[in-house]
């Protein structure tokens, strides 16, 4: 396993009342288990995503899925953002932060969400800060799938989805790590980041990931 602990840790004196059952004869309103999980194309985000949503029951956004979506459905749009993600480049952050604005006031994700795959860059992690902040003071926490590139480009080509082209993936990996590299440093310096080892079996993810969510929320 590989992960970052300080996660687990982070915010003592917070993370010690949020302990206490009862305060002044009333008991503690639940906080609302926000989580980021990020990682390369082919990493399993959404795989893993879909486990956690299963498991702590709470809403799953993946805003590639809601953007695939408008391009299928020929939206305005999905118009206006498919030649870009043909290209495999990212999409404008106005238009990303907007959609996930609308999407967690919606009634499921009061209890909570995992957002897969966005943010990808420290400005729309910024973008997304203030977003959150109107949701109270749940902490937020980003687990980060690490797949070595070789691996990435296998998996992606074997799902044959028609925008996995192998010049496309190169793009999208090269991207990644371009815009993303600097994202996770600036979660790491938070003290939210939980690094995973991508490279295993589904289950052996999932295994890894769930041990760290269940000392957070206990």
């Amino acid at each position: 396993m590989l992960f970052a602990l300080q996660a687990v840790f982070c915010g003592g004196e917070e993370g010690t009342e949020s302990a206490k059952s009862y305060e002044s004869g009333q008991k503690q309103e639940k906080i609302p288990l926000q989580l980021i999980i990020i990682g390369p194309p082919g990493a399993g985000k959404g795989t893993q995503a879909k486990k956690i949503k299963e498991k702590y029951a709470i809403a799953h956004i993946s805003t590639g899925a809601i953007l695939r979506a408008e391009v299928a459905e020929e939206t305005e749009l999905g118009n206006k953002v498919k030649d870009v993600m043909e290209r495999g480049e990212l999409v404008a952050d106005e238009i990303v932060l907007d959609l996930i604005e609308k999407r967690l006031s919606e009634p499921d994700c009061k209890d909570g969400f995992i957002l897969d795959g966005f943010p990808r860059t420290i400005r729309q992690a910024e973008g997304l800060e203030p977003i959150l902040s109107k949701r109270g003071n749940a902490q937020i926490r980003v687990v980060d799938l690490n797949v070595p590139d070789e691996v990435l480009m296998e998996r992606l080509l074997a799902r044959k989805r028609a925008d996995d082209t192998k010049e496309t993936i190169q793009n999208r990996i090269k991207v990644y790590h371009e815009m993303t590299t600097p994202l996770i440093e600036y979660y790491e310096k938070k003290g939210v980041l939980i690094r995973v080892n991508g490279d295993q079996s589904i289950e052996e993810v999932f295994k890894d990931i769930d041990e760290i969510l269940t000392e957070i929320i206990r």
